[in-house]
């Protein structure tokens, strides 16, 4: 189930919350039952290869193997 991360306004705290992606924009109420918080914007990087082929060099969008030249 996915979390996401909130912050109370009136406390400061942050906490997380696990839900259904359905429910992903309902509010959530803090740990010390304040009701005004905001979802935090998570952002995940997910990096690295698998294999010993070295990345495309260049650049654009796809690291210039389509011949793009952007």
């Amino acid at each position: 189930m996915p979390r996401y991360d909130f912050r109370c306004r009136e406390c400061g705290s942050t906490f997380e919350v696990s839900r259904p992606m359905a429910d992903a924009n309902d509010p959530a109420r803090c740990p010390c039952g304040h009701d005004d918080t905001v979802k935090l914007l998570n952002t995940v990087a997910v990096g690295g290869r698998s294999g010993a082929e070295p990345a495309p060099a260049g650049g654009g969008c796809c690291g210039g193997a389509c011949g793009c030249g952007g």
